[in-house]
């Protein structure tokens, strides 16, 4: 596929299948700071998270999933929330650890390798879901990281805390809705990373969740086409 810059002012076309694209692509994604926080999603052009096949990858293609590579080789972890991997199974990253985010500690459905390194796979929990994600992951390797929970529920500023602490200061975070309307809610997020693929009409699921989160500015920073319609957009939260 071929990518193309349209803002800020037109570049030079992209092929994803040159040896060089991933380094252009890299110069075209860098953080802007040391700590830094990305949302990566992506969504349908009526705001869908998901295909019609229920999950984000019928949504994908070759170009964002490039992107994708980029923007986790400039980030020290992935966060997720647990319900993006049990909708979607959710494989390892190649270049970073995986850091998973649970109130209740169900992990099934995941396609994790069994035979996992320890330091690749970070789980953050209540400590009473700690026996559910042992069981959950029927014997794979894991850092368990506790938080806080207020009924169950995990404060967003006590997940980015818990990865700072762990010496992860770049995160990107790739859903699910309800994960990103948090971290937004929170004002922790600096920037938001949005493929819009080139459907309508395929799925429901919202990509923010249902609830309403506060209005908050944006700035466009950058925009990228491919051949088949598909737009990649930088929006930094103002402030950031």
């Amino acid at each position: 596929m071929i990518l193309t810059r349209v803002f800020p002012g037109p570049g030079e076309p992209i092929d994803t299948d040159a040896e060089d694209a991933r380094a252009r692509l890299a110069g075209l994604y860098e953080p802007g700071a040391d700590r830094w926080l990305r949302l990566n999603l992506v969504a349908s052009v009526d705001g869908s998270a998901a295909g019609a096949d229920g999950t984000s990858e019928s949504l994908s293609n070759r170009a964002d999933r490039k992107i994708l590579g980029v923007i986790r080789r400039h980030s020290q972890v992935v966060l997720v929330g647990a319900a993006s991997v049990r909708a979607e199974g959710y494989q390892l990253p190649r270049t970073v650890p995986l850091a998973v985010l649970t109130g209740s500690g169900d992990l099934t459905g995941h396609r994790l390798e069994p035979e996992l390194a320890p330091d690749r796979l970070i789980v953050l929990c209540p400590a009473s879901a700690e026996p559910a994600v042992h069981e959950s992951l029927g014997g794979i390797a894991a850092r368990i990281v506790t938080i806080p929970d207020l009924d169950g529920r995990l404060a967003a500023t006590s997940v980015v805390g818990s990865l700072a602490a762990l010496g992860f200061n770049r995160i990107v975070c790739e859903g699910g809705p309800t994960l990103a309307a948090q971290l937004l809610d929170a004002g922790l997020v600096d920037e938001l990373c949005l493929s819009t693929s080139p459907r309508i009409g395929a799925g429901r699921l919202r990509l923010l969740g249902d609830r309403p989160i506060e209005e908050r500015p944006l700035e466009l920073r950058q925009l990228l086409v491919d051949d088949g319609g598909g737009l990649y957009a930088r929006w930094l939260l103002r402030g950031s």
